[in-house]
């Protein structure tokens, strides 16, 4: 069951969305989310002094949130003098056919005023959205990232090939399924490439990792104490290769149909890969741009953040965490380490989580109001 968009998209969630073009509108947009119940903010450190490719990331990823489609109706807040044209960026999300109105600080008067008017057009826009309908939908109209994040080594052995198990149901359902994490498939980018439908895009895969080591080099950093994190390595991984075979498990078995950018559109059908930052929030944020319906997150640490927009399912074959971080686990399959429970077992445990959340139930990161969000950044500040 899910939403049905003017543009045809459907949505598993209804949020109406606050969108802040710049840091200075932050308060404001906070303030409008703590008095009208159902709405999600999306507080963010960009928007001004930014130029070229970093300014249109920005911006990218900012109209991208606004056109998920588990999003129903936008207000975009700006403080109107910023690098973000807030008309473009309400223009950019309205193709969808969704309501978006926006204004901005300066001009209504300052922030209690901004304030008064932004809780005026949500409560407007809220009852609206509260009378659309759910209608059943097609299980190969869901787009699924697939994530991993405070990883040990459960997570290769066994929660990451789970997830693949369920990312191959979906694409046998129809569906999509996007993986990220550039930075965590160096070393293993030649497994991934093999797997590619084309030469173009086999190209274009290795094309994404260099462009990151050579950045790597350019700062004259080394990767290593950054990726394995601390946490990866004391909880068993040695070398990014070691953690990138892990990594890479995690999408299934399926050809890979496409590379794309960062926030880029997710297609219909199949597997792709996008080219991201390891760092969860940045990851998950591109993927949400990009039109993904949920997350499934794997974690062998144990990581409780969630997403803005879209569920993020956390799953763990770590028993210790499992028990420990119960609060934040959506799915348990430690017992494939003990050897009472299959991988197919496992991976049908996943995927029928995934068609219970997009059916509307709550993940543990959406009922304790985790909505993190975070914009990778291409540049220096001006």
């Amino acid at each position: 069951m899910g939403y049905k968009r003017p543009n045809g998209e459907i949505g598993i969630r209804n949020h109406l969305l606050l969108i802040p073009t710049v840091i200075c509108a932050n308060q404001v947009v906070n303030r409008i989310a703590q008095l009208v119940p159902g709405t999600v903010a999306i507080p963010h450190q960009h928007g001004c002094s930014q130029i070229g490719a970093d300014k249109d990331r920005t911006f990218e990823v900012l109209a991208g949130t606004g056109r998920n489609p588990n999003v129903g109706g936008v207000i975009v807040v700006s403080l109107g003098c910023e690098v973000v044209d807030p008309a473009a960026l309400a223009d950019a999300i309205k193709v969808t056919g969704k309501p978006v109105v926006f204004f901005d600080i300066q001009s209504v008067g300052g922030s209690v005023k901004a304030i008064q008017h932004g809780v005026e057009e949500a409560k407007r826009m809220m009852a609206v959205l509260e009378r659309e309908p759910k209608v059943p939908v097609p299980l190969s109209k869901l787009k699924v990232g697939v994530k991993c994040g405070g990883s040990d080594a459960t997570s290769g052995l066994a929660s990451n090939p789970a997830l693949g198990a369920a990312a191959d149901a979906l694409a046998v359902q129809g569906g999509a399924v996007v993986i990220c994490e550039t930075t965590e498939i160096i070393g293993a980018e030649h497994v991934l490439a093999e797997r590619c439908e084309t030469p173009e895009i086999k190209e274009k895969l290795y094309h994404i990792v260099d462009r990151f080591e050579k950045e790597v080099e350019r700062m004259g950093a080394d990767m290593r104490g950054g990726n394995p994190s601390p946490g990866n390595i004391a909880g068993g991984l040695s070398t990014i290769e070691e953690k990138s075979l892990g990594c890479i498990s995690k999408c299934g078995t399926a050809p890979i149909r496409g590379v794309i950018e960062y926030a880029e559109p997710i297609p219909d059908g199949g597997l792709y890969f996008m080219d991201s930052p390891g760092n969860d929030i940045e990851c998950v944020s591109g993927m949400a741009a990009g039109g993904a319906h949920i997350v499934c997150f794997t974690t062998g640490r144990g990581t409780p953040t969630g997403a803005a927009v879209i569920p993020v399912i956390k799953i763990t074959a770590n028993s210790r965490v499992a028990k420990l971080m119960e609060d934040n686990m959506d799915v348990d399959v430690s017992d494939m380490l003990s050897g009472t429970l299959s991988l197919e077992e496992a991976g049908e445990r996943i995927w029928t989580e995934i068609q219970e959340v997009a059916a509307g139930k709550m993940t543990k990161a959406e009922l304790l109001g985790h909505q993190e969000f975070s914009i990778n950044r291409i540049g220096p500040s001006l």
